[in-house]
C-alpha cells in the first residue's frame, strides 16, 4: 500500500495536469521543475508530492493508451 495523497495535492495536481498536459513527462525530475514554474508552493516536500502525483497521472494515461 502506498501513501494517501491529501485532497489539496490531488486538486493542484489534476488542475496542473489538465492545463499543461503536453509539458509533463514520465520523468519526475522534469515534472518537479514544471510544477515549480507554474505553482508557488513554499514547501519543497509538498512540491515534490505534487510532482510525483502528476508523474503518476501521466504514466496512467500512457498505459491506457
Amino acid at each position: 500500500m502506498g501513501r494517501v495523497k491529501t485532497r489539496m495535492v490531488k486538486i493542484i495536481g489534476e488542475k496542473l495536469y489538465r492545463e499543461h498536459k503536453d509539458e509533463f513527462t514520465t520523468d519526475f525530475e522534469k515534472n518537479k521543475e514544471i510544477v515549480k514554474k507554474y505553482v508557488d508552493i513554499p514547501s519543497k516536500k509538498l512540491r515534490n508530492v505534487v510532482a510525483g502525483y502528476v508523474t503518476r497521472l501521466k504514466k496512467r494515461e500512457l498505459e491506457k493508451g
